[in-house]
């Protein structure tokens, strides 16, 4: 049987076991849908979000691009991010970044990725920034993981900048930010950091004067 057959068959079988376990499953998905999470993951097909967070459809809003990451000219994200925090008002944004993580991997190397190049250079940037510690890392895989917790965090603060994250912070003190990385070889998540809504920022950030920083 071909893979993608095999997909249209295994939809059927799953659709047909929810209406036996919950025969009103679907009748509630179609009027609405209240996610609580937004969730900023990475496109790698290992890292499935509603698989390994246990969740049922319609608990997470969910945008995943290569490598996880919330870039302030691109289009796409902010609009995801914009409508989730606005108009579904989410209480949590996690932005989920994974080990082995090909971008992340590509990014540390001097080699010509043509439209990758762009994107990557966001995390070339963060590479960058935390050199000097990344630089005494012998290890190889070690560095890589290092330089993807820096990455992920990167991402919420990236996410704190924003007009769409600091204007909810500012109404209803909502959503709360979120750092995760998703550990292949256990299949565990690791938190990395939690940012309060309502967090100080600092002044070169700051759009509402409500949001008091540094």
């Amino acid at each position: 049987m071909k893979n993608i057959e095999k997909l249209i068959l295994q939809n059927k079988a799953w659709a047909q076991e929810r209406r036996l376990n919950d025969p009103a499953f679907f009748e509630r998905q179609q009027h609405s849908q209240k996610p609580h999470t937004l969730w900023i993951g990475c496109s790698d097909s290992r890292i499935p979000p509603d698989l390994i967070t246990d969740t049922d459809p319609g608990s997470m809003f969910v945008h995943r691009n290569i490598a996880n990451l919330v870039v302030h000219t691109d289009l796409n994200s902010l609009s995801v991010i914009q409508y989730a925090v606005e108009a579904l008002e989410v209480d949590h944004v996690i932005v989920c970044g994974h080990y082995g993580c090909g971008g992340v991997n590509a990014a540390m190397k001097e080699q010509d990725l043509g439209l990758l190049n762009g994107w990557l250079a966001n995390i070339r940037e963060v590479y960058h920034q935390h050199r000097p510690e990344l630089s005494q890392i012998k290890d190889e895989a070690e560095r890589w993981q290092r330089l993807v917790d820096h990455t992920t965090r990167a991402q919420v603060h990236n996410l704190m900048k924003t007009a769409i994250i600091q204007r909810s912070w500012a109404k209803r003190k909502a959503p709360s930010l979120h750092a995760w990385v998703y550990q292949l070889q256990s299949g565990e998540l690791k938190v990395l950091e939690t940012v309060p809504a309502g967090s100080g920022i600092d002044a070169e950030y700051r759009l509402f004067p409500e949001l008091g920083g540094a």
